[in-house]
């Protein structure tokens, strides 16, 4: 052919390509020769036909290779040619992706239409594409070939020296495993396979560990998220079979209101609500003297046996006739004397569980990583059918149990629901709950450290009251010292109404030495809050600069406030601590903080009782955006300085609009 090109010309034509260097030769060329005669191509610069070089040469050993992989005859030719394969991409100057990701290709699909090797080609296959993993992921068919490689051998020393630097790889980079799950089944299946290795579950803390690496912060921010969807999602495996039997089953709604319908469905799943021992946390139980007979719902997959109480009759009456789902916690508990479900899993699903609750565990040791543990974990990601089994619950008591521990707030925080009306960890494990286990120990824990906390801390308590008094008076009982300090702390703030709940609150006050001694402190605040609310004293006080929080308590305590309207702590020592005292004012208007140590606790301590505040000064307070966010529900507010503190913007612009 003569002139300029007209046709294309297809890459499996090209014979040969060659970089034109004789004297005189027309500059920047390539002469590619083809059936018939040559083709010129000249390009702008050195580095572009240098460029179109290597990518002509790099095509044409491709179409080769495929033709050659396609049509296998012997593995030993075969295994030769992926190693020349592999090499060739290696040493390639040309830099991209499909440079390394087209060779994996080419063995994935010889891999996917040849089911015939032996183990050992399989083996030496997977060893010569090695050097290529380093650096790429493989691809979904590939995935699925490593899958099977881990079930049938997991003990081979591939999975070890070959497969783990693919999985750390996958774990450390990849961003979404929505959109490539193989990769993500594959990481599933590569850490069962160390776990059937002789040291088990040691091996995989070590793996876990190499991930997370020596030091105290892990460098790599996608390997818990990547990790913890590993683990979800095996978790959910292990009860797919009851999951997917929900179709055919009764609704929540049914189970929930005692529906007894029969119809159509699929055979049995071994599936049961047991009987606890007698109520040991439902105090409000002895205010009733009867209770109804047993009640058995039956269907063809769940067996539901549940004892009600008066209580719960009315609350499950109440909800006949709406139409919204049930709360999902609520339709596995049903009352509270119902606690567990008996779900039988095959050995198999019971391995997977046992050790995905165990990375679960392990991961809630960092301390790094819990509080993104916490938030990966809220809200409840896990199917009923696994809050329902009591070996699940029980296991992963230990995560919850890390998270009560934690005095950092973005992690206990996360016990609690995201909304209301929606159940999270505290309600799960909350006497009554699916998964209380215990007298009430784990409840305990999660209430102490949820009161050294939460900023809402008069809705907290009125939760309680509204649904864990029984449980607390009980504990309390039982000489719990937290529990004692909810019961006093509900009589102080008026939490309880009715008269004859007060009374009995306080005969379980006094029934224990500590209550004994906590209610004799709380009737003397009253007192001393009775005289400090009495009509009468100045309107405007001032502290001297340097005092303290002790002197404003003595100050405080030493005659009638009923009628301060102006308090001015500028330029003193105190802290948070002196909110107790404060929220003891009830004509306080206008406080002024400037330049002082109180903190984000006292501003929440504030927020719910001085509702009558209208000038707030925080200038050059350590005050942040946690505690700010608080003063939205002052209604009264109409002046407040945030001079020098750590407000953020969009914090300014969220208290623009509730003040």
């Amino acid at each position: 052919p003569t002139g300029y090109m007209e046709n294309s010309i297809s890459y499996s034509a090209i014979e040969d390509v060659q970089l034109l260097s004789w004297e005189n030769a027309p500059k920047y060329c390539l002469q590619l020769t083809i059936p018939g005669g040559t083709v010129l191509l000249q390009a702008a610069n050195s580095y572009l036909r240098d460029q179109w070089f290597h990518s002509l040469q790099w095509k044409k050993k491709i179409y080769k290779y495929k033709k050659v992989l396609s049509n296998p005859s012997r593995w030993e030719v075969v295994l030769k040619e992926i190693r020349t394969l592999v090499d060739m991409a290696l040493t390639s100057p040309l830099q991209d992706d499909s440079i390394h990701q087209a060779p994996l290709e080419i063995v994935s699909k010889l891999l996917s239409e040849n089911n015939n090797l032996t183990t050992q080609d399989h083996e030496s296959i997977i060893v010569a594409i090695a050097p290529l993993l380093e650096n790429n992921h493989p691809p979904p068919d590939l995935c699925e070939f490593f899958c099977k490689h881990c079930r049938e051998r997991p003990r081979s020393m591939v999975v070890i020296e070959v497969f783990t630097p693919v999985v750390q790889r996958i774990l450390k980079h990849n961003m979404d495993f929505g959109k490539c799950p193989r990769l993500r089944l594959f990481t599933q299946e590569y850490i069962l396979a160390l776990n059937e290795l002789n040291a088990g579950m040691e091996v995989v803390k070590k793996f876990i560990h190499s991930m997370h690496g020596p030091t105290g912060q892990c460098p790599h921010p996608r390997v818990l998220p990547n990790l913890v969807a590993v683990c979800l999602a095996a978790i959910y495996s292990c009860y797919e079979e009851f999951i997917n039997s929900r179709d055919n089953s009764p609704s929540l709604k049914e189970i929930r209101n005692g529906c007894q319908q029969q119809c159509d469905r699929k055979p049995n799943l071994p599936l049961r609500l047991l009987h606890t021992s007698p109520d040991l946390v439902s105090q409000e139980a002895t205010l009733t003297e009867s209770r109804l007979k047993p009640v058995i719902v039956t269907s063809n997959e769940i067996h539901v046996e549940v004892e009600r109480n008066n209580t719960a009759n009315q609350k499950m009456t109440a909800n006949v006739g709406n139409d919204s789902e049930p709360n999902l916690i609520d339709c596995l508990m049903v009352s509270p004397t119902c606690s567990t479900m008996s779900i039988e899993l095959s050995a198999q699903a019971d391995r997977i569980l046992g050790c995905y609750v165990e990375i679960l565990k392990m991961l809630s040791d960092y301390d790094d990583w819990r509080p993104a543990l916490a938030s990966l974990l809220q809200p409840i990601p896990f199917p009923k059918e696994a809050l329902a089994h009591e070996k699940f619950t029980k296991e992963l008591k230990y995560v919850i149990q890390r998270f009560a521990e934690d005095p950092r707030q973005e992690v206990h925080s996360c016990l609690l629901s995201v909304r209301a009306g929606k159940d999270g960890w505290f309600q799960l494990y909350s006497p009554g709950g699916v998964a209380c286990d215990d007298d009430g120990e784990l409840f305990a824990s999660m209430v102490h450290i949820l009161m050294g906390s939460c900023y809402k801390t008069k809705k907290f308590l009125l939760s309680l009251a509204e649904n864990k008094l029984g449980p607390c008076m009980l504990l309390a009982l039982r000489g719990n010292q937290t529990m004692v300090e909810i019961l006093c702390l509900m009589l102080e703030y008026n939490i309880i109404d009715n008269n004859d709940t007060q009374l009995q609150i306080i005969s379980t006050l006094e029934s224990t030495d500590v209550g004994k001694r906590m209610y004799e402190q709380l009737c003397d605040r009253q007192r001393e809050l009775k005289e400090l609310q009495r009509k009468g004293g100045p309107t405007r006080l001032t502290l001297p600069s340097k005092s303290t929080d002790a002197d404003l308590a003595r100050l405080l305590s030493s005659g009638s406030f009923g009628n301060l309207e102006n308090l001015s702590l500028a330029f003193t020592n105190v802290t948070s601590a002196c909110a107790e005292h404060l929220i003891k004012l009830p004509s306080l208007k206008q406080l002024n903080l400037w330049s002082t140590q109180f903190g984000d606790a006292g501003l929440r301590l504030l927020s719910e009782h001085l509702t009558m505040l209208q000038v707030l000064n925080l200038c050059e307070t350590p005050v942040t955006d946690a505690g700010l966010l608080a003063l939205s529900s002052m209604k009264s507010l109409c002046s407040l300085n945030m001079n020098s503190t750590k407000l953020s913007a969009d914090t300014y612009e969220d208290l623009k609009v509730f003040l």
